[in-house]
């Protein structure tokens, strides 16, 4: 079975802005399902596309199993059959010996920075970068099938 184990976090807004950091990249992802016990969901970047299938989290573990598809299947997939999808601008950091995938919502959920690093297992330690701010791993409303329907601009303080 393929495994995902990830955490989440906040950034930093003031840290983030000043951080220097490499080009991000453009993601269009969309959801063909999006059920609280299991999504599935297409993403396009500019040159690639993934199908990708998710389980339930329990902690920061939950099944995953993703594959490339040709980035016009997923722009067809997205535009026929997508229910629900947002945009991103994805930032690759490495930080410790691990890379830090952080996301720049777009539209709805603009003004949202969270930060994941995906883990060989739930207690393996990580150097935590200073323009972190919070952990919202088992938050709910931070997960992207969430953000598509209730986006960040709804309930943001």
């Amino acid at each position: 079975m393929g495994i995902e184990i990830e955490r989440k976090f906040l950034v930093n807004k003031t840290k983030w802005q000043q951080l220097e950091k490499p080009a991000g990249e453009f993601y269009r992802q969309g959801y063909l399902l999006t059920d609280p016990n299991k999504t599935i969901r297409v993403r396009q970047t500019s040159d690639k596309g993934f199908l990708t299938i998710k389980g339930i989290s329990v902690g920061a573990t939950r099944a995953e199993y993703e594959y490339e598809i040709a980035v016009g299947e997923a722009k067809e997939l997205l535009d026929q059959f997508s229910v629900a999808e947002l945009s991103k601008i994805r930032f690759k950091i490495s930080v410790g010996g691990h890379v830090w995938e952080v996301d720049e919502f777009l539209g709805n959920n603009a003004g949202l920075l969270v930060a994941e690093i995906e883990l060989t297992s739930e207690d393996e330690t990580f150097t935590l970068p200073d323009w972190i701010d919070s952990e919202v791993t088992g938050d709910e409303k931070y997960y992207n099938s969430n953000l598509v329907n209730d986006p960040y601009k709804d309930w943001q303080s």
